[in-house]
């Protein structure tokens, strides 16, 4: 292990915390919201943030949707060089979050925003930013990490910088009990995947985070197990396990895959798979496609997270049980909105995967075009 690990979002965590706001930004500095469709006002969360920055001067931006769009943040980023924004503050789930990212950032460059995501521009600066989560499942509130779209091209890219990572996050589980069941469902596995592309590659001796990875697989397990049983303690462990999924912990000093999210990206981009979605119909077959290299992990996961005896095919036997889990929420395990022509939807997905230099994905950098187009073989109904 060899790693540099600092993490200075201030995390605040728990019931009625958004009141705090007024303590986490300075009162001279000028605030941009930016939040979603308008769900924040029909749960209450809009007026304890305005009642949390009365006195402020503050403006509002709406209208960030799932897979938040350059077109749509560039009106943000425009508001934010004319009205001279100095803080971008995020109130909403991974999206508005991601979103607020790419604003904090194109708000202090002279160029397109969209040289951000697509590497032609090094992020050097960034208005500051927070985040008040209403969503668990990315991390995106205390990490540096962000995914764009732009609309017009059907692209979908990630970057991360430092400079974005936000200075406080607030956390209260409490906004969860308006969420529609299918959005929790999607942050659940969306943190269950963001675990395993740090957990699923090969033994690296590295005790504490693997031993973390597991302890938060089997709270995620749990909780996906009592689903039904939602109350205060499952949605705070929820949005808990979450964060600490994508805080950068368990994945520091250890290989990581993250070749399930760049294949998902693209069914995302091309068919509007729900983002957790398309990361369940890419994984179990990318795990059989890396089925030897893997091995020895899923066995681990196998034992220590499902408890699953040592056999012969343990490691098929872990596959199959993250399948069940998926399919115990219903959620799909295969890609089916791609239309009648499945050889035309892999054609698409793989031209996409080219175009965006995805040529050499996995810990291994192994997953060629060839072998992304054997994983969606499997993974297209």
């Amino acid at each position: 292990m060899k790693f540099s690990y600092v993490n200075p979002t201030l995390i605040q965590f728990g019931q009625q915390q958004i009141a705090a706001l007024s303590d986490l930004i300075a009162k001279d500095q000028k605030v941009l919201v930016v939040y979603g469709g308008g769900s924040i006002k029909k749960n209450g969360v809009y007026d304890q943030v305005a009642a949390a920055l009365e006195g402020f001067d503050w403006v509002e931006f709406s209208g960030v949707g799932a897979n938040p769009t350059i077109e749509v943040l560039d009106q943000a980023v425009k508001i934010c060089k004319e009205q001279d924004i100095d803080f971008v503050l995020g109130v909403g789930g991974g999206s508005v979050i991601d979103g607020v990212k790419y604003i904090a950032a194109s708000a202090v460059y002279d160029g397109e925003g969209w040289d951000i995501p697509t590497g032609k521009h090094t992020i050097t600066s960034a208005l500051p930013i927070g985040a008040v989560l209403t969503l668990p499942a990315t991390g995106s509130e205390s990490n540096q990490n962000s995914v764009v779209s732009k609309e017009a091209t059907k692209q979908k890219l990630p970057f991360a910088s430092p400079e974005v990572l936000p200075k406080f996050a607030i956390m209260d589980p409490d906004v969860m009990k308006t969420l529609p069941q299918r959005q929790l469902v999607n942050g659940l596995v969306d943190a269950w995947v963001h675990t395993c592309e740090q957990y699923l590659t090969f033994p690296e001796g590295a005790l504490v985070q693997e031993g973390y990875a597991e302890a938060l697989l089997k709270t995620l397990k749990t909780l996906g197990d009592n689903f039904e049983n939602q109350d205060d303690a499952w949605r705070a462990n929820l949005m808990w396990a979450a964060n600490q999924a994508l805080n950068g912990l368990i994945g520091s000093g250890v290989s990581q895959d993250w070749a399930t999210h760049m294949i998902g990206h693209e069914l995302t981009a091309a068919y509007g798979v729900d983002h957790a979605r398309s990361l369940a119909i890419v994984q179990p077959s990318l795990l059989r496609n890396q089925f030897a290299v893997k091995k020895a992990k899923l066995e681990q996961m196998g034992k220590n997270v499902f408890g699953l005896e040592q056999t012969d095919d343990l490691a098929e036997q872990t596959i199959q049980a993250i399948e069940a889990f998926y399919h115990s929420l219903e959620v799909a395990t295969q890609l089916t909105e791609h239309g009648d022509d499945k050889a035309a939807a892999i054609d698409n997905i793989i031209g996409k995967l080219e175009a965006h230099g995805m040529v050499a994905l996995g810990e291994n950098q192994a997953i060629t075009l060839k072998e992304s187009r054997e994983i969606l073989e499997h993974a297209v109904a």
